[in-house]
């Protein structure tokens, strides 16, 4: 298991279009892709997860990658975030 910590840095948090791209980039890989945010755990693979987590623009969150290919996955999680969620 591996874990990083980053900072949301697109304007609008993660609504229905960054989150769209985060599961997209998620599901590329076989690794459970998780992220904890405040009191809750959020599985990245799922659009509704994601968005029921209510991340604003300057939150900080934790992606939890646990499997065959997670420090792959959690290097591409971070970097998506990292790059504004195409925003």
């Amino acid at each position: 298991m591996v874990k990083a910590k980053v900072t949301i840095k697109n304007p609008t948090g993660l609504h229905l279009r960054p989150a769209g791209m985060l599961c997209k980039e998620s599901l590329q890989f076989q690794s459970s892709i998780h992220f904890q945010y405040k009191d809750s755990t959020a599985n990245a693979k799922s659009v509704l997860s994601v968005l029921g987590a209510c991340v604003k623009s300057g939150d900080e969150i934790e992606f939890i990658c646990e499997g065959k290919d997670e420090e792959e996955a959690l290097a591409a999680v971070v970097k998506l975030v990292e790059d504004g969620l195409g925003e």
